[in-house]
């Protein structure tokens, strides 16, 4: 399956009154493995940035001047995201702004719905973690995912540390190398010492039938809890 975890920086925070994209974040999972693809492109506003805005992702009128309009990109974006399924942290603010940004180009412009799938991660957070802190710095800190370098708001940042996250609260592996390299120091094996010739049989213990049935259970609700993201219940 392709997943594009995607994460936008806004001149404010309501598309109705004016306000438009700056930052598109996206990186690229496919079967559960960050690709090392990823999008990210700067946009020009035409308006101004809210200070309030300014304060939490640190981009200021003046970086945006020589930056490409949303028009100008929108092809390319739209082809990257293409039939995927969106993970997004807070998805109603993210496509609510994309959506924004279409219908400014065409009234009659498909909305993402139409082209793509969402998961939002914050709805997934508060069914897993309910009563509990589930912003991403949180859930990074639950998770013990590095969120070091994220002192500001950065679409490709943030993209970069939900998909690890997201990967952590659906069961899967995180800390993975780009492009399918191991790093230095991790999943790696040392002082290999060989079993006995003699060594006696490995027991096997084979589930009863209601721990088989405990064991669906779990997986239907690992599968059900993360939008239909349980890898074990694939053929």
């Amino acid at each position: 399956m392709r997943y594009i975890v995607l994460d936008t920086e806004t001149t404010g925070l309501e598309p109705a009154q004016g306000h438009r994209i700056i930052e598109i974040g996206c990186v690229e999972v496919i079967n559960r493995r960050i690709t090392g693809r990823h999008y990210h492109q700067y946009l020009n506003p035409d308006r101004e940035i809210d200070e309030g805005a300014i304060e939490v992702h640190g981009i200021s009128n003046e970086m945006l001047e020589d930056k490409p309009r949303f028009a100008d990109i929108a092809e390319a974006f739209l082809n990257f995201i293409r039939g995927a399924q969106l993970v997004i942290h807070n998805a109603r603010f993210d496509v609510g702004f994309i959506n924004h940004e279409l219908t400014l180009l065409d009234k009659a412009a498909p909305l993402v719905s139409e082209f793509c799938t969402v998961l939002d991660t914050l709805a997934l957070a508060r069914k897993m973690h309910p009563g509990q802190k589930n912003s991403l710095d949180a859930l990074c800190k639950r998770y013990n995912i590095d969120n070091s370098a994220r002192e500001l708001h950065g679409a490709l940042l943030d993209a970069e540390i939900l998909a690890e996250t997201w990967l952590a609260m659906s069961g899967g592996q995180t800390h993975l190398s780009l492009g399918g390299k191991e790093e230095p120091g991790r999943n790696q094996v040392s002082d290999r010492r060989p079993l006995a010739a003699d060594r006696a049989a490995i027991k096997v213990i084979h589930p009863s039938e209601r721990e088989q049935k405990a064991h669906q259970a779990r997986l239907q609700a690992i599968d059900e809890a993360s939008g239909g993201g349980c890898v074990w219940m694939k053929p």
